[in-house]
């Protein structure tokens, strides 16, 4: 929970600096980039891992992995990376992408159903989201059969889960007792 407490903050850092010289966008696409790289690579977590690589190594590496970034975002990374604090550089950058969508009043919902949904169950879905949220509704949608049938959906920090799956696994527990 701590990791997650100072990479929040880094970000929100990070996103008062790109609000302040109007770059949200861009600082955004290079920490996504920056994320997925941190996600995906092992070599690169073991990069940012090794206490053997000193910070000024790891800089210039960063520097041939992301020369592309714009300045801000290239400069946060360095000084990451100065004060050792790179481990947390991969949930800098997933936060940072949270930080904006507070930022720009966007909710994301996550729809996972069993099968794919049809528009009007979707429009109506969203409907309902749109009733309890003023902000805009970024919607993602999944598809993953073990809920054999119903749907789960995910705003922010709340979720609504109404598969069939969840009311088995319910009504195991209350026959269970």
């Amino acid at each position: 929970m701590k990791g997650t407490k100072s990479a929040s903050r880094y970000a929100k850092a990070l996103l008062e600096l790109a609000v302040e010289s109007n770059q949200v966008d861009a600082v955004l696409n290079d920490m996504k980039y920056l994320a997925s790289v941190a996600n995906d690579s092992r070599e690169f977590q073991l990069l940012i891992q090794s206490p053997i690589i000193n910070s000024d190594k790891k800089i210039t590496i960063f520097k041939e992995l992301f020369g592309s970034f714009q300045k801000l975002s290239f400069s946060f990374i360095e000084l990451i990376t100065k004060k050792r604090r790179e481990l947390l550089i991969a949930e800098i950058a997933n936060s940072f992408e949270d930080q904006v969508n507070l930022y720009k009043g966007i909710t994301p919902v996550t729809i996972t159903s069993a099968v794919p949904l049809n528009e009007d169950i979707k429009k109506k879905i969203l409907d309902k989201i749109k009733g309890i949220t003023s902000n805009t509704v970024e919607l993602t949608e999944k598809v993953d059969a073990s809920l054999i049938g119903g749907f789960i959906v995910r705003a922010g920090d709340k979720q609504i889960d109404a598969s069939v799956a969840n009311q088995l696994n319910n009504l195991k527990q209350r026959l269970s007792r």
